[in-house]
């Protein structure tokens, strides 16, 4: 069944392989990127797009109003491109305030619209450290050497969860590589980019609220709910 979609950050590197997903399952996809040279894009592969910064409130309300959506997917991120460890201290600065404040505002746009379901990208890397492997329900180390990364996915997480009568879906994603985003390396909790726009994907009709692990095989977490309730599959590429 087709259903109506706004996606935010939907030229990020998962947005531009989620998008295409999405148009191809038959839903109508609205995307919104701040850049209006990366707009055409989103035409190009069958998608609505608008132009609007998380940032600016008003105009994110209105323009989500004007989507009509049912279901909202955050994929919001403000990261150097290939993780630039030279621009990582200011990013990590910029990514906080868009898990925050940005989740925040696209929440409550996203109530004003009437859209009942939304499903945000967190992170899978940041567990307390403790017995291995890490599941949904075990405690985020928000005290470490990550504590101001771990305070904006917090953020996140709790207004994506805690937002009635939104249905919040978090998708806690592996350290993403494959096209567009800069390696080709698989990190020690890998996740290919392609298998990230797809658990996006079955999470607009599959899965109870809640968290969910998505990552390839890893000794460090298990993806069990994910592959079992949202259908999951590590190998999935484009």
């Amino acid at each position: 069944m087709a259903t109506r979609i706004f996606v935010a950050g939907a030229t990020g590197a998962i947005g531009r392989r989620l998008v295409p997903l999405l148009v191809e399952a038959g839903h109508q996809v609205i995307g919104a990127t701040r850049s209006s040279e990366k707009a055409t894009a989103l035409v190009d592969v069958g998608a609505e797009a608008v132009v609007v910064d998380v940032f600016d409130a008003p105009a994110l309300v209105r323009a989500v109003k004007a989507a009509r959506p049912e279901v909202v997917i955050h994929q919001l991120t403000d990261l150097p491109y290939g993780l630039d460890s030279a621009q990582m201290a200011e990013a990590r600065v910029r990514n906080a305030r868009i898990r925050s404040e940005g989740t925040r505002n696209l929440v409550e746009a996203a109530l004003a619209a009437g859209a009942t379901r939304l499903i945000a990208q967190s992170i899978a890397w940041g567990y307390l450290p403790g017995p291995e492997p890490h599941r949904e329900d075990d405690p985020l180390d928000v005290y470490g050497p990550q504590a101001e990364t771990m305070a904006g996915v917090v953020a996140l997480e709790q207004l994506t969860l805690n937002s009635p009568p939104l249905q919040g879906l978090v998708l806690r994603y592996g350290q993403i590589y494959g096209p567009g985003t800069g390696t080709e390396e698989r990190g020690a909790i890998p996740l290919h980019v392609d298998a990230a726009a797809f658990a996006a994907l079955l999470g607009v009709d599959r899965g109870e609220p809640g968290i969910y692990n998505v990552a390839d095989e890893c000794s460090y977490l298990s993806s069990e709910k994910a592959r079992k309730h949202l259908g999951c599959k590590p190998d999935f590429r484009f």
